[in-house]
């Protein structure tokens, strides 16, 4: 990935803090049939040092899984706030028109050896982990308990858990830190004006500076 300095966030707190904001992850694996992306929630686990652990759960169905067990090294990419910026907001627009239109976007790359897991154990726990997690908000949660045993137990064995040891992670934060406070702060308030619910999260880094 491209990543001029002014764009990079190298802190793995601030990363881990994203990825579980964000969980919903692309994972690329090379496979035989060439490269596969699948769109599947992640936990993210502080250890091992210093990068972490993802671990999720695909269908026994998905071939990603024996693709993964053949050559273990993924890829995955997990996607934040983003939103096109207008040059007709930039002071230079009204000084001399020399400005360009570009989107800004938050993303973490995340590098790692997979190993598959099948054991009925591991998964269950991931299950609890990943559900534990969504529903945490809520007044009520649901909890994989509420379920049957044998109804759990017959949905477990057609999945397939894989766990992936992260050794390289790479944060861009591509939230307009080139452009001055002034340029900043006009993007936010064009953002906030077309719909503030949409961009929330982005006209926050905005203002934060990134």
């Amino acid at each position: 990935m491209y990543l001029p300095q002014h764009f990079a966030e190298s802190r793995v707190e601030v990363m881990h803090a994203f990825m579980r904001k964000h969980p919903l992850g692309v994972l690329v694996a090379n496979t035989p049939a060439g490269l596969d992306a699948n769109h599947v929630p992640f936990v993210t686990d502080s250890e091992p040092a210093p990068w972490g652990r993802l671990r999720c759960h695909v269908a026994r169905a998905n071939p990603i899984w024996s693709a993964v067990e053949q050559a273990n090294d993924v890829l995955v990419i997990f996607q934040g706030p983003e939103a096109y910026v207008s040059p007709s907001v930039y002071e230079a627009k009204r000084r001399d028109g020399k400005v360009v239109p570009t989107w800004n976007y938050v993303t973490v790359h995340a590098y790692g050896k997979a190993r598959v897991v099948h054991e009925h154990e591991w998964l269950l726990a991931q299950l609890h982990a990943l559900t534990a997690t969504q529903e945490s908000g809520r007044p009520e949660p649901w909890h994989v308990d509420d379920a049957p045993a044998d109804f759990t137990s017959k949905l477990i064995r057609a999945i397939v858990g894989i766990e992936i040891t992260i050794e390289k992670l790479i944060g861009k934060w591509k939230v307009s830190q080139n452009r001055s406070r002034i340029d900043r702060a006009n993007i936010a308030a064009d953002l906030r004006s077309q719909s503030a619910a949409r961009h929330g999260e982005m006209i926050q880094l905005l203002e934060d500076g990134g």
